[in-house]
């Protein structure tokens, strides 16, 4: 650890704390603001620490931040890779090592894809790669050997702008909240190839894609209700189940039927049929 310089580090939260609207960081915009970016209670609240100790931090004074508070700031302030060295280093500590995604799938994620025979499943990597997926999956995401391109987002944005998919309400809320989703993870690590590279792509290929990114929704992905018109199996309600797989930026998806419920029948069902291969 080397010497904490600790008025340039409150200069610094300070100013990045004004560069960051609450939109950004996810919070809801009540009231009108006398002054831009964030309140110091709300950076305490997005860090996960008291008021009063973040208010000493940015007066310069109090204890020591530790890494981990460092780390939970640098998520709170939205910072860039080269911000957070900078702010761990004003702080007197050694910058950490960068963090990069996952795309190695582990035995238990694949052990636990294959227990679920009539649930479909798949893995996304941070830049939402289809990874890996169970049987019942492709009827649904399509077989995806020997495919090239299983990037979900580059799918969903090169429909055209007639396509009537654009008018449907869950479509699209489940398309924001994916661009949400796929920020987050922009910001969670900073530089990697494969996000910056599909973000440059579809910013400069889709109208759709550059209007919600421009909205700076930030969000991680979570449960949601789905209604899908199936092919073979007819009308389908499930709920779309995201668990994240820690320490890797993956996600695994599972379409969840309700106990004895027609979905859950449909799915046993399809579950019986070879896989139909992606069109």
């Amino acid at each position: 650890m080397t010497t904490a310089n600790r008025a340039e580090l409150a200069a610094f939260l300070r100013a990045r704390r004004a560069r960051v609207s609450p939109r950004e960081a996810g919070l809801p915009e009540v009231g009108r603001r006398r002054t831009p970016g964030l309140r110091r209670q709300e950076v305490a609240q997005l860090a996960g620490m008291s008021i009063d100790y973040y208010i000493r931090l940015e007066q310069g004074r109090g204890p020591h931040p530790s890494r981990q508070v460092l780390a939970a700031l640098a998520r709170a302030l939205m910072l860039s890779g080269d911000e957070r060295d900078y702010l761990f280093r004003m702080a007197g500590e050694a910058v950490p090592q960068p963090v990069r995604p996952s795309r190695e799938i582990t035995p238990g994620i694949r052990h636990l894809l294959d227990s679920m025979p009539t649930t479909p499943a798949y893995v996304v990597d941070a830049a939402y790669n289809i990874l890996a997926w169970n049987p019942l999956a492709t009827h649904f995401i399509g077989n995806l050997e020997g495919q090239p391109d299983r990037n979900m987002i580059r799918w969903t944005f090169r429909r055209p702008l007639t396509d009537v998919i654009w008018d449907d309400e869950q479509f699209l809320r489940f398309t924001r909240s994916t661009v949400a989703d796929l920020r987050a993870n922009y910001a969670r690590y900073p530089g990697d190839p494969q996000i910056d590279s599909l973000v440059s792509e579809m910013l400069a290929l889709s109208p759709q894609f550059a209007e919600m990114w421009g909205e700076y929704e930030v969000e991680a992905r979570g449960p949601m209700l789905k209604h899908v018109d199936h092919p073979q199996a007819g009308p389908l309600d499930f709920e779309c189940q995201v668990l994240h797989i820690a320490e890797t930026g993956q996600r695994l998806i599972a379409y969840c039927a309700a106990p004895s419920s027609p979905t859950e029948s449909a799915f046993i069902q399809l579950a019986a049929h070879p896989a139909p291969m992606l069109s």
